[in-house]
């Protein structure tokens, strides 16, 4: 149980950083996140 559930949030992490990485850095900016934010704003989302 614990692969499935590594693994999901490897998923959940992956996805994150790839959705917040295609935005603009004023879309970033707008969200109050630099470019450096990215890792741990993902890494808190799983």
């Amino acid at each position: 149980m614990s692969m499935i559930r590594n693994y999901r949030n490897w998923r959940r992490f992956r996805k994150t950083v790839n959705e917040l990485s295609r935005l603009t850095d004023r879309e970033l900016d707008d969200m109050g996140l630099r470019r450096g934010d990215i890792y741990s704003v993902a890494k808190s989302a799983v």
